[in-house]
């Protein structure tokens, strides 16, 4: 994706005045003109002004007041506000006053992740139809600027603005998508901040106290630390094609350094959750990424100081040339690595995509299914609608029964059913020497399935959909697929990439 270069002029000019003496009261930078605040949840707000300087916040009535300490920081927390499309003002008033118009209460989500996330309306599947129908004047779009940065900030760029056609062409469309699901059943506003960059690892959205604080992941840190100081020895070596070499600093691929610019500016903001649609720029690492993302989302809830709010990943969707027979997969490893961190910490989830991908084309244009799957999941498990059923068919445990395997899975509420009639594939069973063989399989209840070979008389293990690009036919009554899962823990092929 192209650098918003402008924006982050405009990003470095805000924290550079952040740093500067305070002659007025200021605000943090999420807080502007059309924003929404998150609804029936303490709201921190937040700015500078001079040491000592007393700030009074007022909005629908509620007025709370703090003193700024000694760095100029101040902090008010409002109490909870019920949803409102009734346009608001909050007003800030200090040695002078700010009065913030167009504000909005109800639901606030973070959006972020690498290209998939980033990914515009514009290059979507029916662009000009999505983007002509946007207009939602209660629904908020605010774009965070791409900046690296080797330490926190504690200012960003980007602007609020209200989605209409023109502005929603080149947000995020899994974002808009999500939003706009929620906006139509819940009735409410919706806010939404983006925060994404194509090609980038999750280690770049990780804090550089959690990154230094586990030793699993001290590899890709010293890798970037031996980078950095190649770059300082050589820097004014100009080499074959007459260049010299590019600074890792101001690489995004560096450890923390999409936290610092674009995450940490923004953290405190009250939210219901986030989304994240990311893991392609990780899949060589997949077995890493089992301890990488719970630390990412951990260091995330810790910035913002509000519990464990939701997270929802995007499981990695079906890509490149299908193979013929059954074995390893990076992708599928990072997919379960994916599902490995719904389990390792509270509150977080996966939508399945396996389904909607492409063979030659790593950004599926089908965005629209993307943004509804992970907003069912945030119907289903934060707003308390128990008649959305969150997620197609989940594994849950398998047992051998003589030469078959019986599978059990979690069906969220609809029952297994094989694709349109189709016969079931995708599944390969193994036996003791691991070696791989297509099997049948055949649904024996709403949640349960057997599979077999001939071919493998005693199994151990099965796998379905454990490919780059699979083609497995496991639905439930919605055409929501089943995730792709293993029953063994067997050594994957990412189990020592560092």
């Amino acid at each position: 994706m192209l650098f918003r270069s402008l924006s982050m002029l405009v990003g470095w000019a805000a924290a550079l005045s952040a740093s500067a003496a305070f002659a007025d009261v200021k605000l943090g930078s999420p807080f502007q003109h059309h924003m929404v605040l998150q609804r029936d949840a303490n709201v921190p707000v937040w700015g500078w002004a001079d040491a000592g300087e007393g700030v009074t916040v007022t909005i629908r009535g509620q007025a709370k007041s703090a003193k700024a300490g000694d760095d100029g920081k101040w902090t008010v927390t409002l109490d909870p506000l019920s949803a409102s499309s009734e346009a608001t003002s909050l007003t800030v008033k200090g040695k002078n006053e700010i009065k913030l118009d167009d504000v909005l209460v109800g639901e606030v989500w973070v959006c972020s992740g690498q290209s998939n996330m980033e990914w515009s309306i514009a290059a979507s599947i029916d662009p000009d139809l999505e983007s002509s129908g946007a207009n939602f004047p209660q629904i908020r779009l605010l774009q965070i600027p791409n900046v690296p940065m080797m330490e926190p900030q504690q200012t960003c760029g980007g602007e609020w603005k209200v989605c209409t056609p023109d502005a929603v062409r080149g947000f995020s469309a899994v974002g808009f998508f999500f939003g706009r699901q929620l906006h139509q059943t819940l009735g409410v506003p919706v806010g939404l901040i983006a925060s994404d960059w194509g090609g980038t690892p999750a280690e770049a959205w990780t804090s550089p106290e959690a990154m230094a604080g586990t030793a699993e992941l001290q590899p890709v840190v010293d890798r970037w630390k031996g980078m950095v100081a190649n770059y300082e020895k050589n820097k004014d070596v100009v080499g074959q094609d007459g260049k010299k070499p590019q600074d890792p600093t101001k690489n995004p691929h560096h450890p923390s350094v999409l936290y610092n610019g674009m995450i940490a500016p923004i953290a405190g903001y009250a939210i219901r959750g986030a989304i994240w649609y990311q893991g392609e720029s990780n899949a060589s690492r997949a077995y890493q990424y089992r301890l990488l993302m719970p630390t990412m989302i951990q260091s995330w809830r810790t910035a913002w100081k509000q519990g464990d709010f939701s997270f929802y990943q995007v499981q990695l969707a079906n890509f490149m040339a299908p193979k013929g027979e059954p074995g390893d997969s990076a992708w599928a490893e990072l997919r379960e690595a994916q599902i490995v961190a719904t389990k390792a910490i509270p509150n977080v989830g996966a939508a399945c995509i396996i389904d909607i991908g492409a063979e030659k084309d790593i950004h599926p244009k089908d965005k629209q299914n993307v943004g509804k799957r992970l907003a069912r999941l945030a119907l289903n498990r934060d707003y308390n609608r128990k008649d959305v059923v969150p997620h197609g068919p989940l594994y849950q445990s398998s047992e051998v029964k003589e030469d078959k395997c019986v599978i059990k899975f979690d069906i969220a509420g609809s029952k297994l059913i094989p694709y349109y009639g189709q016969p079931l594939k995708g599944f390969a069973i193994a036996g003791e020497d691991k070696a791989w063989k297509w099997a049948e399989a055949k649904i024996t209840g709403p949640d349960t399935i057997e599979v077999w070979s001939k071919d493998v008389p005693a199994p151990k293990s099965v796998r379905y959909n454990w490919a780059d690009n699979p083609s497995g036919t496991l639905y439930n009554e919605l055409y929501l697929p089943a995730y792709p899962f293993r029953t063994d823990d067997w050594k994957g092929v990412t189990a020592d990439a560092k």
